[in-house]
């Protein structure tokens, strides 16, 4: 499968950030790394090998950018409230640089969001916020509430970037349309955020797919598994 690297500098993170790019046209996704992950992280780990036969074939076309949790939620050197102004540059430029990238390469109205651990934290946090962009969002062993990384700090910005507590007033009718996946293992420690997320999405009346996986637990090989199940659903 083709592989392209890209480094530019982003003027909504005011420095300069790289991404992989998998195959050469099909339906865009964008995977993003799990926490403070880089962007070779998902090549490193193989989940790209385990859909290689849908990047080879044309299908889809995978866009693996770098996160700064390191410089945001993560960075307990700065306020909490900058760690959120922070990500907000950072969604900003996944919008503009990324999906706005995936989207001219493609031909696509809409992309796909995904990713692993706190990776579908980015990707259900982005699609959320955005869900007229997205048409996908394929989660695995995601957590989705972002207080743990607050330390009891929370404002505007901290609330519109935690989906538990803002999807709940969320009535964009993109999201009774986004094709959602709930991916977890049974003994996954994020089980429960998965649950509480299938809960939210069903008094919404939201459809999506809770698939709990027996036996499997967070790590890598369960999400390699999942990851060209829900290809196969597109």
């Amino acid at each position: 499968m083709t592989e392209q690297y890209f480094k530019w500098y982003s003027h909504n993170l005011g420095m300069d950030t790289e991404m992989l790019v998998f195959g050469d046209n099909g339906y865009p996704i964008v995977l993003f790394p799990t926490s403070m992950g880089k962007y070779y992280q998902n090549k490193d780990f193989l989940l790209l090998e385990s859909v290689r036969w849908w990047i080879e074939n044309g299908f889809v076309k995978i866009y693996c950018p770098d996160s700064i949790d390191t410089y945001s939620w993560y960075n307990k050197n700065i306020h909490p409230a900058e760690r959120a102004l922070r990500h907000n540059w950072y969604d900003k430029m996944i919008l503009d640089e990324v999906v706005g990238r995936a989207r001219h390469e493609t031909g696509r109205h809409q992309v796909a969001m995904a990713g692993c651990s706190f990776g579908a934290y980015h990707a259900t946090n982005f699609a959320f916020r955005h869900p007229e962009h997205v048409g996908y969002l394929f989660n695995m062993g995601g957590g989705f509430d972002i207080k743990m990384q607050l330390d009891g700090y929370y404002d505007d910005n901290c609330f519109y970037n935690n989906p538990p507590d803002f999807l709940p007033g969320m009535y964009h009718p993109a999201l009774f349309n986004m094709k959602i996946v709930l991916g977890v293992g049974e003994h996954d420690f994020c089980l429960e955020q998965n649950k509480r997320m299938s809960a939210i999405l069903g008094a919404k009346g939201i459809p999506h797919w809770l698939d709990i996986r027996p036996g499997q637990v967070h790590d890598w090989p369960a999400w390699r598994e999942m990851f060209p199940d829900y290809l196969a659903q597109m």
